[in-house]
């Protein structure tokens, strides 16, 4: 089961949604055309917005990073971060933020504990580019890297309850290996969280 069905399995018919970093609107997109949500988008990158716009999907121009002050406590019944708060200046108060701002959030993010990306590390003493770190370290949005024992460490000192979560190896499927020992070789993972 990949991601974005995992994601659509999560969010209830007619819930509403606000996706945080929604890019081009994808999740949204597939989530409006098989659950009729009520839909909201935050991007910065002017061309996502405009492939938004083009594709009937609501979205405000927003930096994440400067805050979500203008969105009610409970103001969404799901709020999703996908592959986002690895990119922001402060992943705590974003997921302090998320928590207050949706009755449920989901949050995936790429694992740098996966074993492709320790082995290379290991092997070639500079920072490894994998499918999903893909970029050289000076060309990544990326500025906080994880593993997910890093990610529910922070969910723990901050609060946050971890309601669900499933592990993906790099080829995006979940499998005995990525159950078991998650941070080993699931090279990604989604999280349903909420305070």
């Amino acid at each position: 089961m990949k991601t974005l069905e995992i994601i659509n399995n999560w969010v209830d018919q007619d819930s509403s949604v606000l996706d945080l970093g929604c890019g081009k609107g994808e999740i949204l997109l597939n989530l409006i055309s098989s659950k009729d949500i009520k839909a909201v988008g935050v991007e910065i990158d002017g061309s996502n917005i405009n492939e938004c716009i083009t594709s009937g999907v609501n979205v405000i121009e927003q930096n994440i990073d400067e805050g979500l002050d203008n969105f009610t406590d409970n103001s969404f019944d799901v709020v999703i971060m996908s592959q986002t708060i690895q990119v922001l200046k402060d992943p705590r108060k974003a997921l302090q933020e998320i928590t207050r701002i949706g009755n449920e959030c989901i949050v995936t993010i790429p694992n740098f504990g996966h074993w492709r990306t320790r082995l290379s590390l290991l092997l070639t003493g500079k920072m490894p580019i994998t499918d999903p770190l893909p970029e050289s370290w000076f060309d990544t949005p990326n500025i906080h890297l994880c593993t997910l024992e890093d990610f529910e460490l922070l969910c723990s000192e901050t609060s946050i309850q971890i309601t669900k979560k499933i592990s993906f190896n790099s080829s995006g499927h979940s499998n005995v290996f990525t159950r078991a020992w998650p941070n080993l070789f699931g090279a990604s993972a989604i999280y349903k969280i909420s305070k």
